[in-house]
């Protein structure tokens, strides 16, 4: 019994790390886009605050 707890040990860690690694990699999305929002933002002030039309 105890080779078992010991593979569903290393499972359990195998799993805690693949989480941490998406975690990270789902952070850097989320500020990449947050970065492209905030530009596609000012430029739709800025057409705003030039009186386009563009809706």
């Amino acid at each position: 019994m105890n080779a078992f707890w010991s593979v569903f040990g290393l499972f359990n860690v195998a799993v805690v790390i693949g989480f941490l690694v998406l975690t990270v990699y789902l952070y850097y999305l989320m500020f990449k886009l947050a970065h492209r929002g905030i530009r596609a933002l000012d430029l739709y002030i800025r057409e705003k605050e030039r009186g386009g039309n563009s809706m």
